[in-house]
């Protein structure tokens, strides 16, 4: 009992010493710990003393440098402006130099316009003398002498004005006839289209002389009827076999020939069959002239032409002008400016185009007011074509100023195509009147004693009398001549205007 005592006694006296050892060694290690930390306060303090201390021996040093330098480049610049200072003064005593120098040159020029203004007033008053002692010598005055002088150089320079006119206008007609000979003449031998006479009366072969009284009727009610649904005459005469169609209306003469033809061929005629067939044939009009427009724009090698403008380039295949077929001329035409403008080297679509299209304000009815080529330009423009192919439409016949090179190949084309013979029938009456005009214009001119109209009408030779009429005076007649014919007369292709003057002179030896 009394051991288990002891070793517990001893047991506890252990942990006791225990204890204390272990407190007092934990102290020792906290002051060693705090004596450390405190030794690297101390180098730390005295590190961040000498990095201090170098921070600002170079921050010295650098200020310094600095202030070098800037003392340095402040004297620099304390150099320049004294030299600069210098310069101007120097620039300023230049300045100051040459304003006395240019004040003594205007003044000595001042002293020279004087000198001279003197001198020239005396050279004038020497001058006047001298015109007034040459002009009581001569007898003449001065102004009258320089009057005749200048009416003299006047004339010299208005005849030589005129001579070289002459020779110019001659070698332009010389060129412009060679050229133009030879690209019409390549044109119109390419050209080969036929020639077509238009009348105003169909006639409508019968298989027999009994379908006349089929045709009248009882009472004449048939041939009544026929004429009030197509609107033409029907002839019924004594021609064998056979009956007219008659009316200024090409459509409206071949519609009514197709109903005639269907009406004698069906064998049975009255006023519904007239009706009935009359309707067929007006469809089947329809449908020709759409297909002849088609052609005609096939024939002419165009593409992407408005509907419209088709089926009113077909009604013009039942259009006459002077005789001549509208359609046909219309491609005649085309053909004629294409070559022209191959020739010329130009666009030849663009003319073939402009003149394909010049005559399409024909087509439409007098319900329609105005010319024909601004009615024609207007619908050509309405269906979007182009104003060059407008221009030149509505300039082909000069209501308006052809302005392009197509406008006035569409001229040319048209003319020619006009002109060629039997293209178109004038009347005799019409032509002898235009023949007479001719002569008649041309001979109101003074010093003309006889005019002949030849070849047509397309050439004038105008006699002037030789005493009145000099050469150069022969030229200007000619082209006043061509002017005033020009102005006053309309035709189709030229005019050639030539004034013969001779002189004779005759004498008898005795």
């Amino acid at each position: 009992m009394q051991d288990w005592v002891v070793l517990g006694i001893v047991t506890g006296l252990v942990a006791v010493l225990a204890f204390v050892v272990g407190r007092d060694f934990q102290r020792r290690q906290t002051r060693k710990a705090a004596a450390n930390a405190e030794a690297a306060l101390r180098e730390a303090r005295i590190d961040a003393q000498r990095i201090l201390s170098r921070a600002e021996e170079d921050a010295r040093a650098l200020a310094e440098s600095y202030r070098d330098r800037e003392e340095a480049a402040l004297e620099h610049r304390h150099i320049e402006v004294a030299a600069m200072e210098e310069r101007l003064v120097q620039r300023e005593a230049t300045l100051e130099q040459r304003a006395a120098n240019l004040a003594h040159r205007e003044q000595m020029l001042i002293e020279k316009d004087r000198a001279v203004a003197t001198a020239q007033g005396e050279a004038e008053v020497l001058r006047e003398q001298a015109r007034s002692n040459l002009e009581r010598t001569a007898g003449y005055d001065s102004k009258a002498a320089k009057a005749e002088l200048l009416r003299k150089v006047e004339d010299d320079t208005r005849r030589e004005a005129m001579v070289l006119v002459r020779d110019l206008e001659l070698k332009a007609r010389e060129e412009a006839d060679r050229r133009a000979r030879r690209i019409l003449a390549t044109a119109v031998q390419r050209l080969a289209a036929e020639v077509v006479s238009e009348t105003t009366v169909s006639v409508v072969v019968l298989p027999s002389d009994d379908m006349k009284g089929r045709i009248i009727g009882r009472d004449g009610r048939n041939i009544r009827t026929f004429e009030a649904v197509t609107g033409v005459n029907l002839i019924v005469d004594d021609t064998p076999e056979a009956v007219s169609v008659s009316t200024f209306d090409p459509v409206r003469r071949e519609t009514a020939r197709l109903t005639l033809e269907r009406l004698v061929e069906d064998g049975r005629i009255h006023p519904a069959s007239i009706e009935e067939a009359y309707e067929k044939a007006k469809a089947e009009m329809d449908q020709s002239i759409r297909d002849a427009g088609e052609w005609a724009l096939l024939e002419v090698g165009l593409t992407r032409m408005h509907a419209e403008l088709v089926t009113l380039l077909g009604r013009l295949k039942y259009r006459t002008s002077y005789g001549q077929n509208v359609l046909n001329h219309l491609v005649e035409t085309a053909h004629i400016a294409g070559m022209l403008a191959a020739e010329l080297g130009v666009d030849a679509t663009e003319a073939k185009r402009a003149a394909f299209l010049h005559d399409i304000g024909k087509a439409v009815s007098h319900e329609v007011g105005g010319s024909h080529a601004l009615i024609g330009a207007e619908i050509a423009r309405r269906f979007g074509e182009d104003p060059s192919i407008v221009h030149a439409i509505e300039a082909h016949h000069n209501e308006v100023e052809p302005r392009t090179l197509t406008a006035v190949l569409v001229q040319a084309a048209d003319a020619v195509s006009a002109a060629r013979p039997g293209a178109r029938r004038e009347a005799l009456e019409s032509y002898v009147r235009r023949l007479e005009q001719l002569e008649e214009i041309a001979g109101s001119f003074p010093g003309v004693e006889r005019v002949f109209a030849m070849q047509a009408g397309r050439e004038i030779r105008v006699v002037v009398s030789p005493s009145n009429v000099d050469d150069l005076g022969a030229a200007a007649l000619a082209r006043t001549i061509a002017r005033r014919l020009e102005e006053d007369l309309q035709y189709p292709g030229q005019i050639e205007v030539t004034v013969i003057r001779e002189f004779r002179s005759t004498d008898i030896a005795r």
